[in-house]
């Protein structure tokens, strides 16, 4: 067997690249085998690299290719190898060249600045003319990112995927000699592409531009040439423009720019910015629509409203029964005209309430003597108990007893059956004897009935017994709660003066440090019969910063009956004190001035219990209230604490 290779030069005009057929030669005649194999140039250096039967490199270097002889050794008569090709060697090349195909599929995306370009292919202008092989069968137009076909002409990567895809049906042909085109042997032509690449162009934009590049340097070119056409990027402008004039367009010309309001600076566009001034813009001042002459800025007429003299407004006085409304400059003028007439209002509203108070007074007197018929009732109903639990407990001992009894009787009737029954076998004898026990058993069933009675007679006592205890119940809740509301009127204070007593000051202070009362809370006070309801909280073992070290001491606002008629925020000044009890009044106070902006100041929620408490959480340190020295503020486990409101400014209602 011999073999040879057959070289032949590329086709396409101006490449180095070469194909050549392994031959195949056997005693019987040449083989049908034959593979087609190409390498492609290195820098112009074509350096094929044989391989003999053993995958040994055989030849390299640019005449190796000419011609290669190989000779194979037959046994018997029995080729062993049927051809060079077979075995190891084919195997060799067909993996060989599925790793090409392979390369070229891989390298057949189209390079970025190439696939910028195939919009405007058709319309480059080169320095030079473009060679004919440098121009796609398939567009017409320069060859950008070229592919090679096995009869050495070139195409564009997008025209020969087309010409591929849409030949699906049948094989695609060459399009110059009609060739068929076989995918497996359509390789990536880097070297025409380094070619192309290095062309000279004019820009797209000439005359107006006079430069000159190399094609792959031209789209990067246009990304900063200033004679480049761009559209006005402003929203609903399509204007098109030189580079070099658009900024200017953008900043100055153009007329859906975006400028900022002269009034509240915002940005809009400039066909909306008057239309925006003159109906929704915040900052620009307009009349006010009232009717007065004030220029008003738009965001604040709401504003503007609260003190307008032609708003039209009820008297201030309203409450106290004054009917008068119109505009704020004429009920300004009544308001001040008519002092003497509010006045009177006034005091006859006080009237009225000084009327509720003795009111209140009766209703609590009323109370009290009700408390007092409660007790006398509720001293009837215990004696009523005891009497009932006595009787009771004797009943008790009778059902007990009667149980005995029925016991007892029972037992005797199973030994009365048992005779009748002896009697019954004698029928004769017997006979007075059995009427006697006749006569017992008779007996026996009325006790029992007896003792059936009395037992409904103390279920019906038991039941007695319970509706007595419920009512008992019901009393002395009524005289607990008749009681807290009679120490409550008798403690109330309405001069803005309270004297608080904390007894078992000891044991209450251990009881709060353990965590079972967080707070002592005194009985309401009030700064005068229409002012405002507020309380005292102490804290026994400190409270916040001061828990543990110091007393704390707080004082709290509650809804009031009164507190519509009352000017709010609170504003006037508490003093809190820690009373000597040696008799040297060397008392402990502090006193502060509320904070108008402060809520716990603020009219009281009517839902809630009281606002949030404000003082001080470190009074005075436990050591020295405890501690014996110039003063003595716990005694006898005592303690005094006072709360004073100034009601100085303070009207009263």
């Amino acid at each position: 067997m011999c073999g040879f290779l057959e070289n032949r030069k590329c086709l396409r005009l101006g490449c180095d690249c070469y194909t050549f057929s392994v031959c195949l030669q056997t005693d019987t005649g040449p083989t049908s085998d034959k593979t087609t194999v190409m390498w492609p140039s290195q820098e112009n250096v074509w350096e094929p690299l044989l391989f003999s039967r053993d995958l040994k490199l055989a030849a390299r270097g640019p005449f190796a290719a000419t011609k290669l002889m190989a000779s194979a050794e037959i046994d018997g008569g029995k080729s062993q190898d049927s051809s060079f090709l077979s075995g190891d060697v084919r195997r060799s090349l067909g993996s060989w060249l599925e790793s090409s195909e392979s390369q070229m599929r891989s390298a057949g995306s189209v390079a970025s600045w190439e696939s910028e370009l195939a919009s405007i292919q058709h319309s480059l202008k080169f320095v030079m003319k473009l060679k004919e092989e440098f121009i796609c069968p398939i567009c017409k137009g320069v060859v950008l990112n070229p592919q090679q076909n096995s009869c050495g002409h070139i195409y564009c990567f997008h025209c020969l995927q087309g010409l591929l895809e849409n030949s699906s049906l049948s094989s695609p042909v060459c399009p110059v000699e009609k060739a068929a085109i076989t995918p497996s042997e359509v390789f990536q032509d880097n070297c025409c592409k380094r070619e192309i690449s290095s062309l000279e162009v004019y820009c797209t934009n000439s005359p107006l531009c006079t430069s000159v590049l190399t094609l792959n340097q031209l789209q990067e070119h246009l990304k900063s040439c200033q004679f480049e056409q761009l559209q006005c990027s402003n929203p609903g402008c399509s204007e098109l423009l030189q580079r070099r004039f658009l900024q200017e367009h953008l900043s100055s010309t153009c007329p859906h720019r975006r400028e900022s309001c002269p009034h509240c600076l915002q940005l809009f566009q400039l066909s909306v910015i008057q239309d925006h001034v003159q109906s929704s813009c915040p900052e620009v001042k307009v009349i006010c629509p009232d009717g007065c002459t004030s220029l008003v800025p738009r965001n604040k007429l709401t504003e503007h409203r609260e003190s307008c003299p032609e708003v039209h407004t009820d008297c201030s006085f309203k409450t106290f029964g004054c009917s008068v409304k119109g505009k704020r400059r004429k009920v300004k003028l009544h308001e001040d005209a008519a002092v003497c007439h509010h006045v009177l209002l006034v005091l006859k509203s006080n009237a009225h309430l000084e009327q509720q108070v003795v009111f209140v007074q009766k209703e609590a007197l009323l109370r009290q003597q009700g408390v007092q018929t409660n007790t006398l009732l509720l001293s009837d109903l215990q004696e009523q108990l005891g009497s009932v639990l006595q009787q009771n407990r004797s009943h008790e001992h009778v059902v007990s007893a009667a149980q005995r009894t029925v016991s007892r009787q029972e037992d005797a009737l199973a030994s009365v059956q048992l005779d009748l029954q002896q009697v019954s076998r004698g029928l004769g004898s017997g006979l007075d004897e059995l009427k006697q026990f006749k006569k017992s058993v008779d007996g026996v069933m009325q006790e029992l009935l007896a003792a059936e009675s009395l037992r409904e007679h103390l279920a019906s006592l038991e039941e007695n017994l319970k509706r007595h205890s419920g009512l008992l119940e019901l009393h002395v809740a009524q005289l607990a709660l008749n009681k807290q509301h009679l120490q409550e009127l008798e403690l109330t204070s309405f001069d803005g003066r309270l004297i608080w007593k904390i007894k078992d000051f000891q044991k209450q202070r251990e009881a709060e440090a353990s965590g079972q009362t967080p707070c002592l809370s005194s009985v309401p006070f009030h700064t005068g019969r229409c002012g405002y309801k507020m309380a005292m909280k102490a804290y026994l073992n400190g409270d916040g910063e001061g828990r543990g070290t110091h007393l704390s001491l707080y004082v709290v606002l509650m809804p009031g009956d009164f507190d519509a008629l009352l000017p709010w925020p609170f504003k006037q000044t508490v003093s809190l004190s820690v009373l000597d009890q040696s008799g040297a009044r060397n008392h402990q106070s502090l006193n502060f001035r509320p904070d108008p902006t402060n809520k716990c100041f603020h009219q009281p929620a009517a839902e809630s219990v009281s606002n949030v408490a404000v003082g001080f959480p470190c009074f005075i340190s436990l050591d020295a209230l405890e501690a014996p020295g110039n003063a003595v503020y716990v005694k006898d486990d005592t303690l005094f604490v006072k709360v004073k409101v100034d009601t100085t400014g303070l009207e009263q209602l």
